[in-house]
């Protein structure tokens, strides 16, 4: 079977939605079942990453960008590639494809939440994600939380969505480094939910009586309504203490889970959160805001803050550093946390919905 996938969010910086095809692609790469298909990555430009390189996989490419790319462009080249069925991992897929559709739907925040998107963006995500979850063969989605936000905004039908969970990237990490400093780490887009201002004035209560602290944020700042992250910093009287980077590629990240002693992500709405688990996977205790898909996710292996209030963060924080026993608690929990997560898993489940609606 040909299977063409819209392989968009693996150009240029990759990132939640991107590592999400990657994992599977990769995971593809090595299942006996998926040697006898052919997996055809239709993208905008040109895709430089390993995964479009492994096993039967080809890539075909024509050029254009956004909603005009994917209703207008991709439905060609899924007819050039002679596909049987088209994988959509990103929320949404052309309405005339020539061939049945399965598309994850991550999360129905642009439903649940329309307040936190301008207006044009928030109709475009609605309009286009409930109409294509009508015209799919199957949704899929990562958490059960997720499935029961999108029957509940897309009023899509419960029967016809699949929960999968994703994998955990297997990171290259060494946790062996010793350094004076310790280090708080986020990393993810930065949006308005998932509140960084707020973190960063936790941090600035601790770091005010302890130096030995630092915070470093990894993700492009994509705030609606827009805050300048660096004012926010500055303001905060210890910029001196806080790193920003926009991207950074895996061995620098890697750098950086190798120096963490901590990782926060307080995030109001999520439809999984992957990397608080890349975090445990490596050994470093979480802290994550108290919310349904977090205990779903999470289970035992974090420390939970209540609400996303400066005064309880800077305590979360503290006790993560230097609290041991809670340190070994967390740590203790998140074997049984992240043996649920496997990309082989992940894929060969995608795999089998995909087989199943193309016949």
């Amino acid at each position: 079977m040909r299977i063409a996938i819209d392989a968009r969010e693996l150009s240029g910086r990759p990132t939640g939605v991107g590592r999400y095809l990657a994992g599977i692609l990769n995971a593809w790469a090595t299942l006996p079942d998926a040697e006898s298909h052919d997996f055809v990555l239709c993208a905008p430009s040109p895709i430089d990453t390993a995964v479009s390189r492994r096993g039967r996989t080809s890539t075909v490419v024509s050029a254009g960008s956004g909603t005009w790319w994917e209703q207008r462009t991709l439905p060609r080249l899924i007819r050039q590639s002679n596909a049987d069925i088209l994988f959509a991992p990103a929320y949404t897929a052309p309405l005339l494809s020539p061939v049945p559709i399965v598309v994850t739907i991550h999360d129905v925040s642009f439903a649940a939440h329309p307040d936190w998107f301008t207006l044009r963006e928030g109709w475009r995500r609605r309009t286009l994600t409930r109409l294509t979850a009508l015209r799919a063969a199957r949704v899929l989605t990562i958490s059960e939380f997720s499935k029961r936000e999108i029957t509940e905004h897309l009023k899509t039908n419960a029967a016809k969505i699949d929960v999968i969970y994703p994998g955990v990237p297997d990171l290259a990490v060494d946790r062996t480094q010793q350094s004076q400093v310790q280090t708080i780490l986020y990393v993810g887009s930065l949006f308005n939910r998932r509140h960084i201002s707020e973190l960063i004035d936790g941090f600035a209560r601790l770091a005010r009586r302890r130096n030995d602290v630092r915070l470093e944020l990894v993700g492009d700042n994509r705030t609606t309504p827009h805050i300048e992250i660096d004012r926010v910093a500055e303001a905060s009287g210890v910029a001196d203490h806080i790193g920003r980077h926009a991207y950074l590629s895996e061995a620098q990240l890697a750098a950086l889970y190798g120096r963490a002693r901590a990782f926060v992500f307080l995030s109001d709405y999520e439809g999984f959160g992957l990397t608080p688990l890349e975090a445990l996977s490596v050994g470093i205790p979480i802290v994550v805001l108290d919310t349904p898909v977090s205990r779903e996710i999470y289970g035992a292996a974090a420390l939970y803050v209540d609400r996303p209030e400066p005064v309880l963060i800077e305590a979360a924080l503290e006790r993560v550093l230097s609290d041991e026993a809670e340190r070994l608690r967390i740590q203790s929990a998140a074997s049984d946390t992240l043996a649920r997560y496997s990309w082989q898993t992940c894929a060969a489940r995608v795999l089998d919905v995909l087989l199943a609606c193309a016949h």
